[in-house]
Protein backbone atom coordinates (compact mmCIF):
# COMPACT_ATOMS: atom_id res chain seq x y z
CA UNK A 1 0.00 0.00 0.00
CA UNK A 2 1.32 3.37 -0.74
CA UNK A 3 2.39 5.52 2.19
CA UNK A 4 -0.31 7.98 3.27
CA UNK A 5 1.18 11.52 3.18
CA UNK A 6 -2.01 13.28 4.01
CA UNK A 7 -1.32 14.13 7.62
CA UNK A 8 -3.90 16.23 9.38
CA UNK A 9 -1.70 19.37 9.50
CA UNK A 10 -0.59 18.98 5.96
CA UNK A 11 -4.19 18.43 4.83
CA UNK A 12 -5.32 21.68 6.50
CA UNK A 13 -2.47 23.67 4.96
CA UNK A 14 -3.30 22.26 1.56
CA UNK A 15 -6.92 23.12 1.98
CA UNK A 16 -6.09 26.70 3.04
CA UNK A 17 -3.78 27.13 0.09
CA UNK A 18 -6.57 26.05 -2.15
CA UNK A 19 -8.81 28.99 -1.10
CA UNK A 20 -9.88 30.79 -4.17
CA UNK A 21 -8.90 34.41 -4.85
CA UNK A 22 -12.52 35.42 -4.51
CA UNK A 23 -12.64 33.94 -0.98
CA UNK A 24 -9.54 35.86 0.08
CA UNK A 25 -10.96 39.21 -1.16
CA UNK A 26 -14.21 38.60 0.68
CA UNK A 27 -12.35 37.78 3.91
CA UNK A 28 -10.12 40.87 3.61
CA UNK A 29 -13.18 43.10 3.12
CA UNK A 30 -14.90 41.69 6.21
CA UNK A 31 -11.78 42.18 8.39
CA UNK A 32 -11.18 45.75 7.18
CA UNK A 33 -14.72 46.98 7.84
CA UNK A 34 -14.67 45.56 11.34
CA UNK A 35 -17.53 43.15 10.76
CA UNK A 36 -18.14 40.25 13.06
CA UNK A 37 -15.61 37.47 12.80
CA UNK A 38 -16.70 34.74 10.48
CA UNK A 39 -15.86 31.12 11.12
CA UNK A 40 -15.20 29.26 8.05
CA UNK A 41 -13.74 26.00 6.78
CA UNK A 42 -12.07 25.74 3.50
CA UNK A 43 -13.76 23.62 0.96
CA UNK A 44 -11.22 21.87 -1.20
CA UNK A 45 -11.69 21.76 -4.92
CA UNK A 46 -10.74 18.08 -5.01
CA UNK A 47 -13.49 16.07 -3.26
CA UNK A 48 -11.54 12.83 -3.48
CA UNK A 49 -8.83 14.00 -1.04
CA UNK A 50 -11.23 15.12 1.74
CA UNK A 51 -10.55 13.41 5.09
CA UNK A 52 -12.88 12.80 7.99
CA UNK A 53 -11.73 16.07 9.62
CA UNK A 54 -12.71 18.00 6.51
CA UNK A 55 -15.99 16.12 6.28
CA UNK A 56 -16.95 17.22 9.76
CA UNK A 57 -16.28 20.89 9.01
CA UNK A 58 -19.27 23.05 8.21
CA UNK A 59 -19.47 24.43 4.76
CA UNK A 60 -19.43 28.27 4.49
CA UNK A 61 -21.15 30.00 1.62
CA UNK A 62 -19.32 33.02 0.21
CA UNK A 63 -21.11 35.84 -1.60
CA UNK A 64 -19.65 37.25 -4.75
CA UNK A 65 -21.66 40.50 -4.35
CA UNK A 66 -19.52 43.56 -3.38
CA UNK A 67 -20.15 45.17 0.00
CA UNK A 68 -22.15 48.29 -0.69
CA UNK A 69 -22.78 51.47 1.28
CA UNK A 70 -19.81 51.47 3.65
CA UNK A 71 -17.17 53.04 1.47
CA UNK A 72 -19.71 55.31 -0.20
CA UNK A 73 -20.88 56.58 3.18
CA UNK A 74 -17.34 57.43 4.32
CA UNK A 75 -16.59 59.10 1.00
CA UNK A 76 -19.80 61.10 1.23
CA UNK A 77 -18.94 62.22 4.74
CA UNK A 78 -15.43 63.26 3.70
CA UNK A 79 -16.83 65.07 0.68
CA UNK A 80 -19.35 66.88 2.85
CA UNK A 81 -16.68 67.90 5.33
CA UNK A 82 -14.48 69.13 2.48
CA UNK A 83 -17.31 71.20 1.04
CA UNK A 84 -18.05 72.70 4.45
CA UNK A 85 -14.35 73.54 4.98
CA UNK A 86 -14.16 75.15 1.58
CA UNK A 87 -17.30 77.17 2.33
CA UNK A 88 -15.85 78.39 5.66
CA UNK A 89 -12.56 79.27 3.97
CA UNK A 90 -14.37 81.09 1.17
CA UNK A 91 -16.37 83.06 3.72
CA UNK A 92 -13.19 83.96 5.63
CA UNK A 93 -11.47 84.98 2.38
CA UNK A 94 -14.44 87.15 1.41
CA UNK A 95 -14.45 88.81 4.84
CA UNK A 96 -10.71 89.46 4.64
CA UNK A 97 -11.08 90.85 1.13
CA UNK A 98 -13.89 93.16 2.28
CA UNK A 99 -11.84 94.36 5.26
CA UNK A 100 -8.89 95.02 2.96
CA UNK A 101 -11.11 96.90 0.50
CA UNK A 102 -12.64 98.97 3.34
CA UNK A 103 -9.18 99.81 4.68
CA UNK A 104 -8.02 100.82 1.21
CA UNK A 105 -11.12 102.99 0.74
CA UNK A 106 -10.59 104.69 4.11
CA UNK A 107 -6.93 105.30 3.32
CA UNK A 108 -7.85 106.76 -0.06
CA UNK A 109 -10.50 108.99 1.52
CA UNK A 110 -8.04 110.18 4.19
CA UNK A 111 -5.42 110.94 1.56
CA UNK A 112 -7.98 112.84 -0.52
CA UNK A 113 -9.09 114.86 2.54
CA UNK A 114 -5.49 115.66 3.47
CA UNK A 115 -4.76 116.72 -0.10
CA UNK A 116 -7.87 118.91 -0.17
CA UNK A 117 -6.94 120.50 3.17
CA UNK A 118 -3.37 121.16 2.00
CA UNK A 119 -4.67 122.70 -1.23
CA UNK A 120 -7.07 124.94 0.70
CA UNK A 121 -4.24 126.04 3.01
CA UNK A 122 -2.02 126.74 0.02
CA UNK A 123 -4.73 128.83 -1.65
CA UNK A 124 -5.42 130.73 1.57
CA UNK A 125 -1.72 131.45 2.02
CA UNK A 126 -1.43 132.58 -1.57
CA UNK A 127 -4.48 134.84 -1.21
CA UNK A 128 -3.09 136.32 2.00
CA UNK A 129 0.23 136.92 0.28
CA UNK A 130 -1.48 138.70 -2.61
CA UNK A 131 -3.48 140.80 -0.17
CA UNK A 132 -0.29 141.79 1.68
CA UNK A 133 1.40 142.66 -1.59
CA UNK A 134 -1.53 144.84 -2.60
CA UNK A 135 -1.34 146.66 0.73
CA UNK A 136 2.39 147.19 0.29
CA UNK A 137 2.07 148.35 -3.28
CA UNK A 138 -0.94 150.54 -2.75
CA UNK A 139 0.34 154.06 -2.15
CA UNK A 140 -1.14 155.99 0.71
CA UNK A 141 -3.11 158.81 -0.80
CA UNK A 142 -1.67 162.07 0.39
CA UNK A 143 -4.18 164.54 1.75
CA UNK A 144 -4.42 167.50 -0.50
CA UNK A 145 -5.43 170.94 0.65
CA UNK A 146 -6.85 173.80 -1.34
CA UNK A 147 -4.51 176.65 -2.11
CA UNK A 148 -6.57 179.17 -0.17
CA UNK A 149 -7.00 180.40 3.38
CA UNK A 150 -9.22 177.48 4.37
CA UNK A 151 -6.76 174.97 2.93
CA UNK A 152 -3.75 176.66 4.57
CA UNK A 153 -5.39 176.66 7.99
CA UNK A 154 -6.44 172.97 7.75
CA UNK A 155 -3.00 171.97 6.54
CA UNK A 156 -1.35 173.88 9.40
CA UNK A 157 -3.74 172.26 11.93
CA UNK A 158 -2.77 168.76 10.69
CA UNK A 159 0.93 169.54 11.20
CA UNK A 160 0.27 171.15 14.59
CA UNK A 161 -1.57 168.00 15.70
CA UNK A 162 1.40 165.82 14.73
CA UNK A 163 3.81 168.10 16.59
CA UNK A 164 1.61 168.57 19.67
CA UNK A 165 1.08 172.30 19.12
CA UNK A 166 -2.28 173.50 20.51
CA UNK A 167 -4.69 175.64 18.50
CA UNK A 168 -8.06 175.59 16.76
CA UNK A 169 -9.39 176.63 13.41
CA UNK A 170 -11.24 179.58 14.92
CA UNK A 171 -8.21 180.70 16.95
CA UNK A 172 -6.03 180.76 13.83
CA UNK A 173 -8.68 182.30 11.61
CA UNK A 174 -9.49 185.29 13.86
CA UNK A 175 -5.82 186.20 14.38
CA UNK A 176 -5.02 185.85 10.66
CA UNK A 177 -7.89 188.13 9.70
CA UNK A 178 -6.83 190.75 12.27
CA UNK A 179 -3.13 190.66 11.36
CA UNK A 180 -3.16 190.34 7.53
CA UNK A 181 -6.75 190.00 6.32
CA UNK A 182 -5.72 186.62 4.89
CA UNK A 183 -2.93 187.96 2.64
CA UNK A 184 0.19 185.74 2.84
CA UNK A 185 2.32 188.47 1.24
CA UNK A 186 1.37 191.17 3.72
CA UNK A 187 4.29 193.20 5.19
CA UNK A 188 4.04 195.81 7.96
CA UNK A 189 6.48 198.56 7.10
CA UNK A 190 5.57 201.15 9.73
CA UNK A 191 5.50 199.48 13.22
CA UNK A 192 8.39 199.33 15.63
CA UNK A 193 9.58 196.07 14.15
CA UNK A 194 9.84 197.67 10.73
CA UNK A 195 11.71 200.62 12.28
CA UNK A 196 14.14 198.12 13.79
CA UNK A 197 14.64 196.49 10.40
CA UNK A 198 12.62 193.36 11.07
CA UNK A 199 9.15 194.01 9.64
CA UNK A 200 6.25 191.71 10.42
CA UNK A 201 5.55 189.38 7.49
CA UNK A 202 2.86 186.96 6.29
CA UNK A 203 -0.54 185.78 7.46
CA UNK A 204 0.22 186.11 11.17
CA UNK A 205 2.77 188.93 10.83
CA UNK A 206 5.81 187.10 12.18
CA UNK A 207 9.24 188.74 12.21
CA UNK A 208 12.17 186.79 10.80
CA UNK A 209 14.00 186.15 14.11
CA UNK A 210 10.80 184.71 15.64
CA UNK A 211 10.09 182.61 12.55
CA UNK A 212 13.62 181.20 12.66
CA UNK A 213 13.40 180.39 16.38
CA UNK A 214 9.96 178.69 16.21
CA UNK A 215 10.09 177.19 12.74
CA UNK A 216 8.31 173.80 12.61
CA UNK A 217 10.30 171.03 10.99
CA UNK A 218 8.76 169.62 7.84
CA UNK A 219 7.49 172.99 6.65
CA UNK A 220 9.04 175.47 4.27
CA UNK A 221 11.84 177.75 5.52
CA UNK A 222 10.31 180.60 3.53
CA UNK A 223 8.59 183.02 5.92
CA UNK A 224 6.06 183.93 3.22
CA UNK A 225 4.87 180.30 2.90
CA UNK A 226 1.32 180.32 4.39
CA UNK A 227 1.56 176.98 6.24
CA UNK A 228 5.11 177.63 7.52
CA UNK A 229 4.09 181.11 8.69
CA UNK A 230 0.98 179.84 10.52
CA UNK A 231 2.71 176.91 12.28
CA UNK A 232 5.67 179.04 13.40
CA UNK A 233 3.36 181.72 14.79
CA UNK A 234 1.16 179.08 16.56
CA UNK A 235 4.31 177.48 18.03
CA UNK A 236 5.46 180.86 19.33
CA UNK A 237 1.99 181.67 20.77
CA UNK A 238 1.85 178.24 22.54
CA UNK A 239 5.21 179.02 24.17
CA UNK A 240 4.25 182.55 25.25
CA UNK A 241 0.47 182.33 25.80
CA UNK A 242 -0.39 178.64 26.00
CA UNK A 243 -2.21 178.62 22.64
CA UNK A 244 -2.92 180.78 19.62
CA UNK A 245 -6.52 180.68 20.84
CA UNK A 246 -5.49 182.86 23.78
CA UNK A 247 -4.16 185.67 21.54
CA UNK A 248 -6.69 188.42 20.89
CA UNK A 249 -4.40 191.29 19.90
CA UNK A 250 -0.91 192.00 18.64
CA UNK A 251 1.52 189.59 20.21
Amino acid sequence: MPKNTNTPGHSRLTKLNKLTKQHRIALAGVATLGAAALAFSAVPSDAGTTTSDAASSAHVAYSSEPIKGVKASVTDQLAGASVKTEAIQAKADAKAAKAEADAAAKKKAAEAAAKKKAEAARKAKKAASRSTERVKLQPVAATTYANNLNGWINHALAIMKQKGIPGSYNGLYKNIMRESSGNPSAVNGWDVNAVNGTPSIGLLQVIQPTFNAYHVSGTSTNIYDPVANITAAANYAADKYGSIDNVNSAY
